[in-house]
């Protein structure tokens, strides 16, 4: 009879056989390996709660070249295709709008209500401020003749509002409340709304509708809104346009020269800010023509002259 044979692993006592310093270096990798993981957690959550803070304005918006109230002739579209440095501007902003998708501003709008950036609590600098582009269009009191932005918004300390939907309107119309009730009858400040509307069958019926328009704003107020079918596309980058189903608001100087900006639902700092700004350039611009009164010589009286003899 074969004896019966008991095998029995070993493996336990390999186990336990184990230096003991194996396991200490064992677990201290992993603690270092869980210390990782909870550091990379952490600086994610960072990262995102950083992400959904919104920058300040970080540059001056507009155009650096003096606008012209003047219609785009053939001419100007011939040197923009001979022109190195305008093919290369539209080169980059072809590329640009490539990425966009077609949906991109509307899906935008459901962070932070479409607002990319926070607006200024002081002015930009004079010397470092861009002009406001020419925008054409028809003015809301009914006449044909076309008004431009660059003649409207000279010699006046103007506030200008880009309206492209209702929703741009309500918040442009928060924006605006103070700082119109302070300045609205100041003959040297204007607010001027120009209703954008670049997609041609929208345009059309804006225009159509006109008389719509003109039962919610104010009568004074029609002479500085503007219906414009202008494009638009050339100009978004250069007036921070990020998102086009938002309002934009812009503080622009006598000079043209935009000095301050704000885009989609305000903030309460935004709306003191806006405020404070344009009280700074009426001052300024009060102080500016008294001293140019004060300058000018005052007419000598006409002198009387003798009468003459009927003597003979």
């Amino acid at each position: 009879m074969r004896p019966f044979l008991r095998y029995i692993s070993s493996s336990s006592h390999r186990r336990s056989e184990q230096s003991p310093s194996e396991t200490p270096i064992a677990s201290a990798a992993e603690a270092k390996g869980k210390e990782k993981v909870i550091a990379d957690a952490a600086s994610s959550t960072k990262t995102a709660k950083g992400d959904d803070t919104l920058p300040l304005l970080q540059r001056p918006l507009g155009v650096r070249e003096k606008p012209k109230a003047k219609t785009k002739s053939w001419a100007d579209t011939k040197e923009k295709f001979i022109d190195q440095d305008k093919r290369m501007e539209e080169r980059t902003h072809l590329a640009r709008e490539a990425t966009r998708g077609y949906f991109y501003d509307l899906n935008a709008t459901r962070r932070h209500g479409g607002k990319t950036w926070i607006a200024p609590k002081v002015m930009i600098r004079e010397d470092k401020a861009l002009y406001f582009p020419d925008i054409q269009g028809t003015a809301l009191a009914g006449s044909e003749d076309k008004v431009h932005t660059t003649n409207l918004l000279q010699n006046k300390v103007s506030v200008v509002a880009l309206l492209t939907t209702r929703i741009s309107e309500i918040q442009t119309a928060q924006f605006l409340e103070p700082t119109l009730q302070a300045f609205s009858s100041n003959p040297l400040f204007q607010f001027v709304q120009v209703n954008l509307q670049d997609n041609m069958l929208k345009s059309f019926l804006v225009s159509l509708f006109a008389s719509g328009i003109r039962k919610k704003v104010p009568e004074p107020l029609w002479p500085t809104y503007m219906i414009s079918s202008q494009n638009m596309e050339y100009l978004r980058q250069p007036l921070g346009i990020a998102n086009k189903h938002v309002g934009y608001v812009y503080l622009v100087d006598p000079k043209l020269k935009i000095r301050w900006a704000a885009c989609a639902d305000p903030k309460s700092e935004e709306v003191s800010a806006l405020k404070t700004c344009t009280t700074v350039l009426l001052e300024r611009l009060s102080k500016q023509q008294d001293t140019q009164v004060e300058s000018t010589p005052e007419s000598a009286p006409p002198q009387e002259t003798p009468p003459q003899s009927t003597a003979p």
